[in-house]
């Protein structure tokens, strides 16, 4: 039943993108962005997680998920370092993930040898 709530979830989030792109003059870059926006505020807020306890990674995978890490880890810094927590929770929280997908397109890149068309 998990991974349905999952994938019921993810692809709602993916469908709406997808409509996003069909039916407006946005760019797929600041449609993007404005998912990761839409994390940060609905994290912010307290009501993107519910969302995640319910759908787990159908709703932590998509950028709305990373948006919603960075308002968790800024909220937690401000509580633990104060003021200047707000310009390094963000950074704390999602450094495991961002350096993930930097060594990882590293090592595809050397594996794979890409090539200009």
């Amino acid at each position: 039943m998990d991974f349905l709530k999952a994938f019921v979830i993810g692809g709602l989030i993916c469908a709406v993108g997808q409509l996003l792109i069909d039916y407006t003059k946005l760019t797929p870059a600041r449609i993007l962005v404005s998912y990761v926006v839409a994390g940060v505020i609905l994290g912010g807020f307290g009501l993107y997680q519910p969302v995640i306890e319910f759908a787990g990674a159908g709703a932590t995978v998509p950028l709305t998920g990373f948006g919603a890490l960075l308002a968790k880890g800024v909220r937690k810094a401000v509580t633990e370092l104060g003021l200047i927590g707000i310009f390094s929770g963000g950074l704390t929280a999602a450094a495991a993930g961002v350096t993930a997908a930097v060594v990882f397109g590293l090592i595809v890149a050397l594996v794979f040898k890409p090539k200009s068309k």
